[in-house]
């Protein structure tokens, strides 16, 4: 098992070492300067090169590169161009949106994909079964901001039972709050949703023509039986797969849902600092994203040893 670990973590080590440069490269490249966006077009030359030096853009790239990652390591992510102050401070701000934004859409997401799976496929080629698949294709084809705009029209402008936008802030109230968040948990969660359900699926029935799973039937056990004590356990790996990785997109990918509801998460920070050009905000942003998905594929490796300890034999 340490063998494993060190195994994973020396990956997970490499990927964001690798990550770090692509972004930094990625970023350098794209035209324009920060210093003459900020100031205008109207503004001299002199006065542009005077930005360029405050804010460090005159120093060679790889002194850059390294004057940040080694601020990364002890949490120093630099300062915005835009609002002058620490980058940091911006995503702790937003992080508290965001985050919640992404457990509660998982949640409800696994909440109805993993009964709905466990059904079709236990009802594998009936009418039900077959409902299930094209529901599942419908919500798979649909955009996530249709769905948001279909939410807003129908619970916030029709019924008015929630707010149509906004985040009052977690001082106002948890149940306020949690009430801002639930028309974009639901737009981000039904899409990814009709994909686990279609994952859940497909595994359990690839699991029930296993020749152990004949064997279980053969000695006496009910369908229930062999689905709930030998089945589902292994057709949990794929499923696990989908969920580290849906975690990862719902909390990186949130950019349209937070433009289309308002909230002041790390989707539309990106989005915001990518249109003013605020350098140290897009790159800590997307490298504390990119970490995110890293870390998350490294429990989802955990898990997977934890459910089929073969594989962490096959390793050491």
């Amino acid at each position: 098992m340490l063998a494993f670990l060190a195994n994973r973590l020396f990956a997970l080590g490499l990927t964001l070492l690798l990550a770090t440069v692509v972004i930094f490269l990625v970023l350098e490249i794209i035209p324009g300067d920060p210093a003459r966006l900020m100031l205008g077009i109207n503004a001299t030359q002199d006065a542009v090169d005077v930005l360029r030096e405050q804010m460090g853009l005159n120093q060679p790239p790889l002194q850059r590169y390294w004057s940040w990652v080694t601020g990364l390591l002890v949490g120093d992510f630099g300062t915005s161009y835009t609002y002058s102050v620490p980058v940091s401070e911006l995503i702790l701000e937003r992080i508290v949106v965001s985050l919640p934004l992404a457990l509660i859409a998982l949640t409800l997401s696994t909440l109805i994909a993993i009964p709905v799976g466990i059904y079709a496929a236990s009802h594998r080629g009936r009418v039900s079964d077959t409902a299930v698949i094209a529901t599942t294709q419908l919500g798979i084809a649909i955009p996530n901001f249709w769905f948001a705009l279909l939410l807003v029209y129908v619970f916030a402008v029709s019924l008015r039972l929630v707010p149509a936008g906004g985040f009052p802030g977690w001082d106002a109230g948890v149940w306020e709050a949690v009430k801002a968040l639930i028309l974009p948990s639901i737009a981000l969660a039904l899409p990814q949703a009709a994909i686990l359900a279609r994952v859940t699926r497909s595994a359990i029935i690839e699991t029930l023509g296993e020749d152990y799973v004949r064997t279980a039937r053969a000695k006496g056990l009910t369908y229930r039986q062999t689905l709930w004590r030998h089945t589902l356990r292994n057709a949990m790996i794929p499923v696990v797969t989908i969920m580290g990785l849906q975690f990862a997109f719902l909390l990186a990918g949130t950019i349209i849902i937070e433009n289309v509801f308002y909230l002041p998460g790390l989707g539309r920070l990106v989005f915001q600092a990518i249109t003013q050009h605020d350098l140290p905000v897009v790159q800590s942003v997307v490298v504390l994203l990119v970490a995110t998905v890293v870390l998350i594929n490294f429990l989802v490796d955990i898990a997977y040893a934890v459910i089929d300890p073969r594989l962490r034999r096959s390793v050491s």
